[in-house]
């Protein structure tokens, strides 16, 4: 359903996208995640036709919408970050306008009208005037709006941004009931948002891909590596560090300071068995003391943080 090769932009002398590729199949929800500025939202915005891209191709639904991009915007549904709504006008008053100015020819639009609120559970402010609404209902409207067409194609630009706990939980389950028959790409800096909403999940760094797959595959990547803290009695780093390199797992070992009468130390892991039995014996055979032995998994935020801080 969405097909981008090569893409690259430039604003002036600053690369904001640097050769990205990406494919979604449609009926899945992806999550484009990175930090802020690691390009995003422009990507976004050339999928839409708001910007052109310096070079590459990008096809959605098999039409270029730099080349025609009226169609391409009838097939697809974006909700930008800060969601442009008239705030003067009423949740009812508002759909019908965009009803005709986005020329939709509904058989009945006054049924999509009904369709959509019931949806969004905003059958209540119907008749209330936008500006009056909470952040958590303007998102609703937003994203209600998004699917007047019955768009093929919903992007969503940090779809959550601003919302407490309970309208987040609120805005997710709409998100994963629109993937049910729309291809949904999204974008956050927000791991846990990805990971509870998309069905793949595409890390961006300064423009490029840093990693691609399902939430579970880069889960898996986070469990390739472990480190384990040991607090020692009786030991110095060197004698440490010269009995545990040379047990089995043990990739490297790393001096992290000096307690009262101890030493502290990281071992890092291999992935496979775990080595912390051969470690504990290790030690006991050489009468020191054992003070602390534990495993420091590495999680998917240490996925991404690997991936995304600076050089």
């Amino acid at each position: 359903m969405i097909r981008i090769q090569g893409l690259s932009k430039y604003y002036d002398n600053v690369c904001a996208v640097d050769n990205f590729d990406l494919e979604v199949p449609g009926g899945q929800i992806l999550g484009l995640l990175g930090p802020n500025g690691a390009g995003k939202t422009t990507i976004l915005r050339i999928l839409t036709g708001y910007i052109s891209p310096t070079s590459g191709s990008l096809r959605i639904a098999d039409m270029d919408p730099t080349e025609d991009p009226l169609p391409i915007k009838a097939r697809v549904g974006y909700v930008p970050e800060s969601i442009p709504l008239y705030r003067n006008m009423l949740v009812y008053d508002f759909f019908r306008y965009m009803i005709r100015v986005r020329r939709l020819s509904f058989y009945d639009s006054e049924a999509q009208i009904e369709k959509i609120a019931e949806m969004f559970s905003i059958n209540e402010i119907m008749h209330k005037n936008i500006g009056e609404l909470s952040k958590g209902y303007l998102q609703r409207v937003g994203l209600a709006h998004a699917l007047l067409p019955d768009p093929d194609v919903l992007i969503l630009d940090e779809p959550t941004s601003g919302l407490d706990p309970n309208q987040i939980q609120e805005i997710r389950s709409l998100i994963r009931e629109m993937g049910r028959e729309k291809t949904v790409l999204l974008s956050t800096h927000i791991l846990s948002e990805a990971e509870a909403t998309c069905d793949r999940i595409t890390i961006v760094n300064k423009g490029q891909t840093v990693a691609d797959g399902t939430p579970h595959e880069l889960k898996g990547r986070a469990r390739e590596g472990y480190s384990v803290t040991l607090e020692l009695k009786y030991a110095t780093f060197d004698q440490a560090q010269v009995l545990l390199r040379d047990v089995h797992g043990v990739e490297n070992v790393l001096h992290l300071g000096e307690g009262e009468q101890s030493l502290k130390l990281r071992l890092e892991c291999s992935g496979g068995d775990d080595p912390r039995e051969r470690i504990y014996q290790a030690v006991k055979e050489k009468d020191w003391a054992l003070l602390q032995m534990s495993p420091e998994v590495r999680s998917l935020e240490h996925i991404f943080k690997e991936l995304t801080l600076e050089n």
